[in-house]
């Protein structure tokens, strides 16, 4: 087993469980109930907070602040958590909170995303995998972001709103409405949907052929003179063979805000 590597000026609640090969800097605070997988490493002055549970080799930078309380005025310190999977990354001054009773009493994040510099993740959200939050990107609470999709920088995200797998949110753009899976939005004059995701869909693999039809999909949604009921209709009439246009749609009909056009 490899040996843990602890710090003496750092600072580990008694109830706190720390796996093998474990690493923590001066300074660094770990609180009770907190559980941290294999390998995970805690720069100086990073501090993790619980109840909160952590798979392995997740890293904590510099003055992350990670499993606090809620940002919630009607939070009363009852009991909620915060459940991250591996191969997380929460860069300098990142902070996220547990959830709330109000929102099911649980925060969740997947594996192998990156939070960098002052990045935000509000209570009650539930984030997938290999997801990336640039430098400032803003969470309120009850957000769900899926797979593979992108915050951009100084980039807030409403309340209750919904960011679809593969979407890109570009930089200083104001989310107030779901961001459809597979989509580029970024803010001009204003909030915009400017097609498909290209670069950032080829660079996970998506086929020629997956690209045509997705980008097809989304001239009916957003460029046509078809409303979005009579969008999603001639879809599933022309594209319906598509498991992503699939997805596009089933997201699209279950957004609670709008979807961005």
């Amino acid at each position: 087993m490899t040996v843990q590597a602890i710090h003496h000026q750092a600072v580990i609640a008694p109830g706190a469980k720390l796996g093998a090969g474990v690493q923590v800097g001066a300074y660094a605070v770990i609180g009770e109930n907190v559980e941290l997988g294999d390998g995970c490493i805690l720069h100086a002055h990073a501090v993790v907070q619980g109840p909160s549970r952590f798979g392995i080799n997740n890293i904590f930078h510099p003055f992350c602040s990670i499993g606090a309380a809620p940002q919630d005025l009607k939070y009363r310190g009852e009991k909620t958590e915060l459940i991250a999977g591996d191969d997380n990354v929460f860069r300098e001054n990142v902070t996220v909170s547990r959830g709330t009773a109000g929102g099911g009493g649980r925060t969740t994040i997947g594996s192998d995303n990156l939070f960098m510099a002052n990045s935000h993740v509000g209570h009650d959200c539930h984030i997938g995998d290999g997801t990336l939050f640039v430098n400032g990107a803003t969470l309120a609470g009850h957000v769900d972001i899926e797979d593979f999709a992108t915050v951009g920088a100084f980039s807030p995200v409403h309340q209750f709103c919904r960011v679809g797998r593969y979407a890109y949110i570009g930089a200083c753009t104001v989310i107030t409405q779901s961001v459809p899976p597979f989509s580029l939005v970024v803010t001009k004059r204003e909030t915009k949907c400017y097609g498909i995701n290209t670069i950032g869909l080829e660079r996970k693999g998506f086929s020629p052929e997956r690209l045509k039809i997705l980008q097809q999909a989304f001239r009916l949604l957003s460029r046509s003179k078809l409303n979005t009921s009579n969008a999603l209709e001639e879809m599933r009439k022309t594209l319906g063979d598509s498991a992503d246009v699939r997805e596009l749609i089933q997201f699209i009909e279950t957004a609670e805000r709008g979807v961005v056009k």
